[in-house]
């Protein structure tokens, strides 16, 4: 086992800053939720470093329960309720997420807005070269994730009543200046790189102006894959989801292809034997989004990738900033920090590029 599946597979006792009431929680719960009974056994996960997520073990079956972080919040931050409202929207057309229970949004409860949903069994693959499978249960597993992608971003998200979901039009430039905002409120160093792209990425955003539902974190280990069959069976973490760019969406998703490693456990499938491991290259992973998605292609990918980079890098400074504060998530988001800076230098290289 990695190193990073070691540190996210799993539960853990719940940490000291993210406990609550037990019995308030399962008072309201069996009054919500239909046939949910007690007695009721909390496990925290390991994984996750931004909403806390945990495992309900219930007379009645297993649960998940994801909720705010306690304490001072970033505006627009840990926004479990819109990752409730998609997944029901989605729930609704058969597209692979956990069915959703409830909502609450009375801080009495458990001290913060959460939602519980239904615990799905499979398989989450933390090491993106899927170790273990076999070569043509690789290609079968990463095609099935690019179906499920373009799938989200065929859907007409107004016909799910996702209208009001998020802002059509100028997503990169709201993005831009959202993530700016959030890096300068967490920011912990002067990172050059950063500025620079800060400066550069709303002057070079490109004309083509799409919009669909995005997730947001679009990626393998955001997604549960059914036990014995190389299908997507739940995508995970919606948190991030809004209506916006679907190439914002699936450039994100690229970066599987682009990433080295850079300090936080997470290893891309740069310089990986792809073809011997059964795993498209990025440009025939590409080709097959943009069949299903309608496109001819992707122009204008330096300013993507710049843009992803800076992104993440933004997050990341975010975890950084939590970590800083006391109200981090994981117990490996301290790692975060150092992640920033390799990340804003690749982002402006990509923009000097462009």
């Amino acid at each position: 086992m990695s190193r990073r599946s070691e540190q996210n597979t799993g539960t853990r006792d719940v940490r000291q800053a993210h406990r609550f009431d037990e019995q308030r929680l399962l008072d309201y719960l069996s009054s919500r939720v239909e046939s949910f009974r007690g007695p009721l056994e909390i496990r925290q996960f390991k994984g996750g470093q931004s909403n806390p997520t945990y495992l309900l073990d219930a007379a009645s079956g297993r649960y998940v329960l994801r909720r705010k972080p306690p304490g001072k919040l970033l505006k627009s931050a840990h926004a479990v309720e819109r990752e409730f409202r998609v997944i029901s929207a989605l729930h609704s057309t058969g597209f692979p997420v956990p069915r959703p229970l409830v909502l609450c949004e009375d801080d009495e409860v458990i001290g913060t807005t959460f939602f519980v949903m239904e615990f799905v069994e499979g398989r989450i693959f933390w090491d993106l070269d899927l170790p273990g499978l076999e070569p043509a249960e690789r290609t079968a597993i990463y095609d099935n994730v690019n179906e499920t992608i373009a799938t989200l971003h065929n859907y007409d998200y107004a016909a799910l009543g996702l209208g009001d979901f998020g802002k059509p039009g100028n997503y990169f430039a709201r993005q831009i200046s959202r993530w700016s905002g959030q890096y300068r409120a967490s920011e912990t160093a002067t990172v050059d790189a950063m500025n620079a792209l800060m400066e550069w990425l709303p002057e070079n955003i490109p004309e083509d102006d799409s919009a669909s539902i995005v997730h947001g974190d679009f990626r393998l280990d955001n997604m549960i894959v059914h036990s014995t069959e190389a299908r997507v069976i739940a995508v995970l973490d919606w948190e991030l989801s809004t209506i916006g760019h679907p190439l914002a969406d699936f450039t994100y998703h690229l970066m599987t292809w682009q990433m080295p490693e850079i300090g936080i456990g997470s290893v891309g499938l740069a310089g990986k034997p792809l073809a011997e491991l059964g795993i498209p290259a990025e440009e025939a992973y590409i080709e097959a989004y943009c069949r299903r998605t309608g496109r001819t292609g992707i122009a204008n990918r330096n300013f993507y990738s710049a843009f992803n980079f800076f992104r993440l890098a933004a997050i990341l400074q975010g975890i950084a900033g939590r970590v800083r504060d006391g109200t981090a998530a994981s117990a490996h988001a301290a790692q975060a920090v150092n992640a920033v800076m390799p990340l804003a230098d690749m982002g402006w290289e990509y923009a000097r590029q462009g």
